[in-house]
């Protein structure tokens, strides 16, 4: 940290701590990266992949289409997880056209970000996509590939989507409950028919102490 501050001018030390922070939130936001420290002085910190995506192999081109490139990842993923672990290609194309990061971005295009998501994350096992079983005319889609599951976990990506919207995992119960049992390496359905899942979230996610 204090390297840091030697680097910037003087007269912006006073806002250099609050921007360091706001830093940090937006690269946890955006990324799913959070800078920890390294040490109990404060001075070395660390790039830390929450959801435990290393992108080894997808992240080609400049600046700009790195950043875009960790989204994209990021936000097929997400949507995959919430669609119930699958995504028809017609529906991932209209959320993905209707995506509000892609619509900003001033240097990759609808196309360029299809063909990421169609040809380079197939190839790297983030996504797999394969024909719906018994559909005719032929329907295909895509689903996590075993990358995506080897690096993260739906608990993780759970997380950082309530993280997003500034609430709780538990915020959606269904979803809390599915990553929950992937988590624990159960039966889809198990906890909820028993009626473990509120008692085993409490094992997870113990109440905050104020």
């Amino acid at each position: 940290m204090k390297e840091m501050l030697h680097l910037v001018p003087h007269d912006y030390h006073n806002d250099f701590y609050l921007n360091f922070w706001k830093l940090r939130e937006s690269v946890h936001l955006g990324f799913g990266i959070d800078i920890r420290k390294v040490d109990r002085s404060g001075n070395t910190y660390e790039l830390v992949p929450i959801l435990g995506l290393t992108f080894s192999g997808i992240l080609g081109g400049d600046d700009e289409r790195i950043t875009i490139k960790i989204d994209i990842l990021i936000f097929v993923l997400s949507l995959i997880f919430i669609e119930g672990n699958r995504i028809s290609v017609e529906v991932l194309t209209q959320k993905v056209r209707r995506w509000d990061m892609l619509a900003q971005a001033e240097h990759i295009y609808f196309e360029e970000a299809w063909k990421f998501i169609t040809e380079d994350l197939v190839r790297e096992q983030y996504l797999m996509y394969h024909q719906v079983p018994n559909s005719d005319p032929p329907r295909y889609e895509f689903l996590w590939g075993p990358r995506a599951h080897a690096e993260t976990s739906k608990m993780k990506l759970l997380a950082h989507i309530a993280h997003l919207n500034e609430t709780d995992p538990r915020a959606y119960p269904e979803l809390y409950e599915e990553a929950l049992e992937s988590q624990l390496g159960i039966a889809s359905g198990f906890l909820r028919n028993r009626g473990y899942c509120t008692y085993v979230s409490l094992i997870f996610h113990p109440p905050q102490r104020r």
